[in-house]
């Protein structure tokens, strides 16, 4: 058995960015910028105001009440253009281009109208409540930078930039194969002694997640034949995940079948609860993640070693699960050689602090108390007992 870190790192060696696509800004949300952006406009373009008022020259409302002549009106989308003189006023809206003269805008609140008249009744410091022209950006400055992911703010940005087409990383394609005579998908008719499978569907939700494209292979029964041509179907993709078969039973026919059809294995077995007979190799020039069949073995392994994968083919910095502390909530025992994933809830005590309390049954065939689980508390290998209070890692899900 390998330590959990190192086959995450002989893992993610193996992927590097797929190439870029074109794509409209309208279709770029939850896409990873392939390259850097930037701005094709100066925003705002010129001075502006950041309110309802009037634009005036500080030193003529320097001491109030002072009346102005109302010389015009600067909508947002339209402009004053004569020069604003001494003792004038043009009415502005928020957006409003400040008119050639104006340093100053006084909120509407504060003043008072008669007519072609404004008395001033509070002072303005120059360049109060006037955005300066390139304030959010400038012509030729940078935006999100390639490995960013979009989401709305980035979108709102990028569109203010002027900029309508965006190169992204084209999102990975997982091929995704449950295995076992046992397992059925949700809905179809189910056998004495079979179980509804959730593998395959749960690392569907995590590659949509992470931001790829999953294919389902389907269920290969435990027949060479049906497993060895279903595999087969998995050429194109750029990552195939099998779930269940991995282990050493008679059935477990996967990693015999695979090696027949060039599967070069470079590990199997990982020092880690759940999840320790993962494998990872190469098919032809397919990686292949192998998952055990137990659901919550897949997720954990999921969650610490598909969306790295993923992240790693979009080209993302930070793709491997943070860690954070927290303190325990109730005592644990001492550890084994592996390194144990623990289900467990996050809240906090009287003081504010992070606490993190594990299930009382941690069976990797468990998918109800993962269901509600917030975090993994990680348990490194030979941990010795823990009580409640002590600091402990943990992974949040």
């Amino acid at each position: 058995m390998i330590p959990v870190d190192e086959a995450r790192s002989r893992i993610l060696e193996s992927f590097s960015r797929l190439p870029s696509e074109q794509v409209a800004i309208s279709e770029a949300a939850g896409r990873v910028l392939a390259e850097p952006v930037f701005s094709r406009v100066t925003k705002p373009p010129q001075a502006v105001s950041a309110m309802d008022g009037y634009a005036v020259r500080a030193v003529d409302v320097a001491e109030v009440p002072a009346t102005l002549s109302v010389a015009g009106e600067a909508p947002a989308g339209g402009a004053h253009d004569a020069e604003l003189q001494p003792g004038e006023a043009v009415r502005i809206f928020t957006g409003g281009p400040l008119p050639t003269g104006a340093d100053s805008i006084v909120i509407q609140e504060n003043t008072a109208r008669n007519d072609d008249k404004v008395t001033v009744e509070v002072s303005v410091g120059e360049g109060r409540f006037v955005r300066r022209k390139g304030l959010d950006f400038a012509l030729g400055d940078p935006g999100p930078p390639a490995g960013r992911l979009l989401g709305p703010r980035e979108i709102a940005l990028i569109a203010a930039m002027n900029v309508p087409w965006l190169k992204v990383t084209r999102r990975p394609r997982v091929a995704i194969l449950g295995t076992g005579d046992e397992i059925v998908m949700p809905g179809e008719p189910l056998g004495p002694n079979q179980i509804v499978s959730s593998n395959s569907l749960a690392l569907a939700a995590i590659v949509r997640e992470a931001g790829g494209e999953p294919q389902g292979l389907g269920i290969a029964r435990d027949d060479e034949e049906s497993l060895r041509e279903i595999v087969r179907g998995a050429a194109r993709a750029d990552l195939l995940v099998v779930t269940g078969g991995m282990s050493v039973g008679e059935h477990d026919l996967v990693r015999k079948v695979l090696g027949e059809e060039g599967l070069d294995l470079a590990f199997w077995k990982i020092a880690m609860r759940p999840g320790k007979p993962l494998a990872f190799g190469m098919l032809g020039d397919t990686p292949m993640l192998g998952f055990p069949g137990n659901p919550v073995s897949t997720l954990v392994c999921g969650h610490l070693f598909l969306r790295p994968a993923i992240a790693a083919m979009l080209g993302q910095d930070g793709g491997v699960p943070d860690e954070d502390s927290a303190l325990l909530g109730s005592g644990i025992g001492a550890n084994d050689e592996r390194q144990d994933y623990m289900r467990a809830t996050l809240g906090r005590n009287a003081e504010g602090e992070l606490v993190a309390t594990p299930f009382d049954r941690q069976d990797s065939s468990m998918l109800a108390t993962l269901a509600d689980a917030s975090c993994l508390i990680v348990r490194p290998p030979h941990a010795v007992a823990a009580q409640s209070g002590e600091r402990v890692r943990i992974v949040r899900l």
